[in-house]
């Protein structure tokens, strides 16, 4: 069992690692150390490298919103939880994206492998709840619509950020054939 004081930092420097990263990429570990109010040592024992903060905070960022699931479909439509839903993920893998050159070929392929079920599991979830309120088709697949999540996290998010329009197209054609 982790003592309370040791998950604690784990998670401030999580915080600490995900936001220093957010404004630059090139952060070094003194500073994200630093800027979560704990020492080298600390900092070093919870992620040895830096390669492994980075995973830390993408791991950490892909729970959070797969625990989303259940609290959007508790409180909207099913389809607007999958849109909120998606909208999270695209911004995410745009920030993993981001960290894509400190990372190295095993890192992405420790990524996917350690996000791909738990993230198809989540959009399993919002389109099973989608068909059975009768608002999604019912021959969607999940992993069809994680394909399509990589054209949205890929389109420029410049000053006229194209993915939300290409969400809409996408929740769209999902819907069955006689609300089309």
């Amino acid at each position: 069992m982790v003592r309370s004081d040791a998950r604690d930092n784990r998670e401030r420097i999580l915080a600490a690692a995900r936001a220093a990263l957010t404004e630059d990429g090139h952060t070094s570990m003194n500073q994200v150390a630093q800027r979560a109010g704990v020492g080298a040592g600390t900092l070093y024992r919870n992620f040895p490298t830096r390669e492994a903060l980075l995973l830390g905070v993408y791991q950490d960022e892909v729970a959070r919103i797969v625990e989303l699931v259940p609290e959007l479909l508790a409180t909207m439509p099913a389809v607007d939880a999958l849109r909120r839903w998606t909208t999270e993920l695209v911004a995410a893998m745009r920030r993993k994206h981001g960290l894509g050159d400190a990372l190295s070929a095993g890192a992405h392929q420790a990524i996917s492998e350690r996000t791909h079920g738990p993230v198809l599991a989540a959009i399993t979830a919002l389109l099973d709840a989608g068909k059975a309120a009768g608002a999604v088709r019912t021959d969607a697949d999940p992993g069809d619509f994680l394909q399509f999540t990589g054209a949205l996290w890929r389109a420029d998010a410049g000053p006229e950020d194209r993915s939300p329009r290409m969400l809409a197209l996408l929740l769209d054609g999902l819907r069955p054939a006689a609300d089309r």
